[in-house]
């Protein structure tokens, strides 16, 4: 049996599933990402391929594992990092880790959220920097939440969190999405669908939850942020490119929006200069979905997906049901 490559560092237990199925499992007990060659030679002896979103898996690396390697298990609910035509046509399954993050991943959205706000972040650094001399009427002033208007881009399973989040802040929420929740489920959440530039122009928080796709590369950029209210604020838990970095500083430079609330970044690791020296920003490092319980069993269900296509079986979280070995 081929060994199973896990291309980086898993928590504690991530890999079990695949001991326990008595795999060869070769991990990288580093936390820095494989290399292209690295990871065309992983795919070339490998029967699967356990990867995080940081390992671009391109069409390169799929035609090196051509006959030999069946799947690749991306420990993440996105998967633009993955060539999925590509592995369509060397028949490799592609497999990624939904439900399990969506309660972490919203319930940041809305920390990031407050803390955009209610000023968190430059409060917790006035009083570090020794600035703090007493109480004033005006000091740090933000924007209210509770009964605020929210508008959520992309209504997937978190962003349907987000606005079930909302509703204990009485909240009014609009939705953009190009496929319509059924009635039912809008009266549920107490959401209105809207259109996009409907959305930018009435709410005073927009939170973004689409995936990466070419409809959604810069899908807010400087449009939506000169039509949005002076008082907005963005947050972004999904991908980076969604939101246009350079337009954003700009719109933020020019006060067309209060502030931003960002988890991911159009060049990530890279951040735009313009974003860390403005204070109006909370920037963190892709940790959305970072708690103990949920990066643990996002990495046994990779785990458990790799195990059943391995074995010949059709994993529960397929992507291209339409590849048959």
């Amino acid at each position: 049996m081929a060994p199973v490559v896990v291309t980086r560092r898993l928590p504690d237990g991530g890999v079990d599933p695949l001991l326990a199925a008595g795999h060869d499992v070769e991990t990288n007990d580093g936390d820095e990402p494989r290399s292209a060659d690295e990871l065309r030679a992983a795919a070339a002896r490998a029967d699967g391929m356990v990867c995080l979103l940081t390992d671009r898996i391109d069409a390169d690396v799929l035609a090196a594992g051509a006959g030999r390697l069946r799947v690749v298990a991306n420990v993440a609910v996105g998967f633009d990092n993955i060539d999925v035509p590509a592995a369509t046509a060397h028949k490799v399954m592609v497999t990624n880790t939904p439900g399990v993050l969506d309660d972490a991943t919203a319930d940041f959205a809305f920390t990031l959220l407050m803390a955009t706000a209610r000023r968190v972040v430059e409060a917790d650094y006035f009083i570090r920097s020794g600035k703090f001399h007493g109480w004033a009427i005006d000091m740090m002033l933000g924007q209210d939440v509770f009964g605020a208007t929210l508008g959520i881009v992309g209504i997937g399973r978190i962003g349907r969190g987000v606005a079930h989040r909302a509703k204990g802040f009485n909240m009014r929420v609009l939705y953009y999405d190009p496929n319509p929740l059924p009635p039912e489920a809008e009266e549920q959440l107490n959401v209105q669908r809207s259109s996009l530039d409907r959305l930018v122009a009435e709410s005073d928080f927009i939170s973004v939850h689409t995936p990466l796709t070419q409809d959604t590369m810069h899908l807010i950029s400087t449009p939506q942020f000169n039509a949005m209210k002076p008082n907005a604020i963005l947050v972004n838990t999904s991908r980076g490119p969604v939101v246009d970095e350079a337009a954003l500083v700009q719109a933020l430079n020019a006060r067309k929006l209060a502030g931003a609330g960002l988890d991911v970044y159009e060049r990530e690791p890279a951040v735009h200069p313009g974003l860390v020296s403005l204070p109006n920003v909370v920037l963190a490092p892709h940790i959305a979905s970072a708690t103990v319980h949920t990066r643990s069993e996002m990495s046994a269900m990779a785990a458990r997906n790799m195990a059943t296509a391995v074995r010949g079986g059709r994993p529960p979280n397929l992507l291209n049901p339409e590849v048959k070995r």
